[in-house]
């Protein structure tokens, strides 16, 4: 594999920063490849140290009419079973309609109905096959379109019971468990002044996070009626807010809950919330004074944690015969899973954006988040915009060929661009997105056709746009301390995680630019909720731009102390002193240099002995205070609910065997609007990362079901994810910065958006090679050779 890096242009004010827009090594780097780095199976908790195994449901539907658990306790090492009669608490971050353990009913395969702690693995695994569980097995449902019916059976009775966030719109009596609608213009006005008109339904599988690192929690309730947690978790804060309104009725509080979360190895969304990390506060609290660990099998990992909800979309788009879109209507059937008290806000998000980013005059999108009987479906990278953005960038695709017009040249003439009106009414922020166009189209030879010297094979290229925005809640906020040192160098504490992105090294830079302490002098720990700040989650690419604004703040706080200390001591005007390598300099006295390893500690001693200043520490918080997620309900028009939307775009040249469908990617390109890259090094590593998981989730990766709702493959074996020999042949990666204005440094997040084009531009790739079009995921090699024996048949 060859990584191509594309200069990117930078200003002259770009080129005086000293250490953002730089990629030194990573801060992380030394632990990680060293074998210091500690996650949470790492840690030994002594002697005392208990044991915790699930029992699991093994229906997708059913009524729980008893449990017996004599047998369970009676094996040597058992030291206690518990069932949901234990804790019939309810539990959920948006929308509270999950249990810590199913109480009456059970509603997919896998679903947790009670729990063994024992003194060893072994003993607690014996116990829970021996738990006894009586159950009525009911009609599932699985397919989101029949489940949105009358006709489907009831899953959530209790649905108009359930809390939920005030821009949920659940519809009692139904499986519909939340239905965002948006409306912009008149759809039908445009499809009739349209000159064609192109309606077709694409279908997206369920999929897998595939962390290396599974879930695991260890907690201990201690003596004292404290909960600490060792979490391996995108979320430290919001998993102690969650658990401690679910456990509330047990006495505990915010106060009294502690969670520590050291290095993760990997999230992808499916460490974020809440999920079997209150089954382990749950059970601690139940053998009091003993630590209780809870770790998921690979097999859990698939079937018993976050999915990505499948998607059954229904696009219709009307164009004038120049290619100006004049209308869409998206209308999204979401595969929520048992449980959507996450994944209901995936399906908020997309139907505010369903769009696309193009500029549309009349738009019509309906986002139905729907009961079913397979697992909770939840948080992914990318969080609903790969899903929409199959279908739809394939469906732009077709329409510029039905039109006898270059795909290319129609996204760009439709492209949403700063100050055009998005579909809830608030406008475009700045993007480059007509940069990201071309210089990917330049990458690729667009317009160029390609053969190959193999005459069963054929070339074909694809292209697709993407844009996603932050789904955040309008409150979600971040916060920052900072403290020197003695020897000049600092310690910043926040509560986003290092999930190997390179997020430590990236506050670190800010820091250092606002400080002129370099990164290898600034430590950034990871977060522990009793000592570092608050933190919302690490989700929704969002750190760089929110927790960084934080951290900026925070040291800004600090200069703007060390200035004053130096005024009130020498007497220079504050507004005449800056900062320049870890040292205070003065514009007025080109001689005065004053080391900040000097005072920032010990102070500066005046004439008569006495010192001024202190220890040197800063604060800092950012809360997006211009967002609203109110709105009216058949509209979506009236509130501000996305903060900013980052663009681009990506293009990939596939050669496929005709005789086999193998496909082989010679050369792929992508390039997003990065604002500003504090670390051009690893916004690559984000776009060659989530390039290839892209192309995973369209070429490989692909769950099968059985029809009792069994997950068939939950296994690495049998669940394709690509390797080394999979990875393409080049990767171009192209770095695009128009500023955000309220961006530290005018960066914002590109994390998720690397891997939202992937897909449909494979299937755009096809249809330009062969002339078929797939309209379901994943795109095989199957799949292609399947679709060419039929069309010879």
């Amino acid at each position: 594999m060859t990584i191509t890096r594309r200069p990117f242009e930078t200003d002259a004010a770009a080129e005086e920063l000293a250490f953002v827009g730089k990629s030194p090594a990573r801060i992380d780097g030394l632990e990680k490849v060293s074998g210091a780095a500690r996650y949470v199976d790492d840690f030994d908790f002594g002697p005392d140290l208990l044991f915790a195994e699930i029992v699991e449901s093994p229906h997708a539907h059913a009524l729980i009419k008893r449990i017996d658990t004599a047998k369970a306790e009676a094996v040597p090492g058992v030291v206690k079973v518990v069932t949901g009669a234990d804790f019939p608490f309810g539990f959920g971050l948006y929308m509270k309609d999950r249990y810590v353990f199913a109480q009456h009913r059970v509603r997919f395969v896998g679903e947790q109905v009670a729990a063994v702690v024992a003194r060893d693995e072994g003993a607690a695994k014996r116990a829970a096959k021996l738990v006894e569980v009586e159950y009525e097995v009911l009609k599932p449902v699985f397919d989101p379109v029949f489940a949105a019916t009358d006709d489907a059976p009831l899953l959530h009775p209790d649905l108009a019971d359930y809390p939920h966030v005030p821009w949920f719109f659940p519809h009692e009596g139904t499986n519909i468990a939340h239905w965002r609608k948006t409306r912009k213009g008149d759809v039908e006005e445009g499809f009739a002044e349209a000159d064609l008109v192109l309606e077709d339904t694409y279908e997206v599988p369920r999929y897998a996070h595939c962390a290396i690192e599974p879930h695991v929690v260890v907690s201990l309730y201690d003596r004292a009626g404290r909960l600490t947690m060792w979490s391996a978790s995108q979320s430290p804060y919001t998993q102690r807010h969650v658990i401690a309104e679910a456990l509330a009725p047990l006495g505990l509080t915010h106060q009294q809950i502690r969670v520590i979360t050291p290095y993760v190895g990997g999230g992808f969304g499916g460490k974020a919330g809440v999920s079997m990390e209150i089954m382990g506060a749950a059970l601690a609290t139940a053998v009091q004074g003993h630590p209780v660990k809870l770790r998921f099998s690979r097999e859990q990992e698939f079937y018993n944690t976050y999915q990505r909800q499948g998607l059954k979309a229904r696009i219709k788009v009307g164009v004038k015969s120049d290619g100006t879109i004049l209308a869409v209507e998206h209308t999204m059937h979401w595969d929520a899973g048992a449980y959507v008290e996450y994944g209901a806000n995936v399906v908020n998000a997309a139907g505010l954006s369903a769009s696309g980013p193009y500029r549309v005059p009349n738009i019509k999108i309906d986002a139905l988040c729907v009961y079913t009987n397979l697992p909770p479906g939840g948080p992914y990278r990318g969080f609903g915009y790969s899903e929409f953005n199959f279908g739809l960038e394939s469906h732009m695709d077709r329409i510029a060929r039905r039109l006898g017009m270059d795909p290319v040249a129609f996204r760009r003439k439709n492209a949403i661009v700063e100050g055009d009106t998005l579909a809830y009414g608030e406008k475009m922020n700045p993007s480059g997105l007509l940069e990201c166009i071309d210089k990917v189209a330049a990458a690729i030879d667009w317009g160029t056709k390609e053969t190959s010297d193999d005459r069963h094979k054929v070339v074909g290229k694809g292209f697709a746009l993407m844009w996603k925005a932050p789904a955040m809640p309008p409150n979600a906020s971040s916060s920052s301390f900072l403290k020197f040192n003695e020897d000049g160098s600092i310690n910043v504490t926040v509560s986003g995680m290092e999930l190997g992105q390179g997020y430590l090294t990236v506050m670190a830079q800010i820091v250092a630019e606002v400080l002129s302490v370099p990164p290898e002098k600034i430590r950034i720990e990871t977060p522990d909720t009793d000592r570092n700040p608050y933190e919302w989650q690490t989700v929704a690419s969002h750190v760089t731009w929110g927790c960084g604004q934080a951290v900026e703040a925070a040291a800004i706080e600090a200069r703007e102390k060390i200035f004053e200390v130096v005024h009130r001591v020498h007497g220079f005007e504050e507004d005449s002193l800056f900062l320049r390598n870890e040292a205070v300099h003065c514009a007025t006295d080109p001689d005065f240099e004053l080391p900040l390893r000097d005072f920032v500690i010990a102070g500066l001693e005046t004439d008569d002995g006495s010192y001024r200043g202190g220890p040197i520490v800063g604060s800092g918080m950012f809360m997006p205070e211009f967002t609203s997620a109110r709105s009216d309900p058949e509209t979506s028009q009236g509130g501000h609910p996305n903060v900013h939307y980052t663009v681009g775009a990506a293009g990939v040249v596939l050669e496929i065997d005709r005789q086999t469908g193998k496909m082989h990617i010679r050369k792929t390109a992508l390039a997003v609007d990065a604002g500003k890259a504090i670390n051009p090094d690893l916004v690559i590593g984000q776009i060659v990362g989530g390039l290839v998981q892209g192309l995973a989730t369209v070429l490989y990766e692909d769950m099968r079901w059985g029809e009792d709702g069994r997950l068939l493959n939950p296994t690495f074996t049998d669940y394709k994810i690509p390797t080394s020999l999979d990875i393409p042949e080049e990767i171009v990666a192209i770095i695009v910065e128009v500023p955000q204005p309220d961006g530290p440094f005018g960066a914002r997040g590109v994390g998720e958006h690397t891997m939202i084009p992937a897909a449909p531009m494979i299937a755009n790739a096809v249809e330009d090679a062969l002339g078929i079009r797939i309209t379901s995921m994943p795109v095989t090699a199957e799949k292609v050779a399947l679709s060419l024996w039929e069309g010879e048949a």
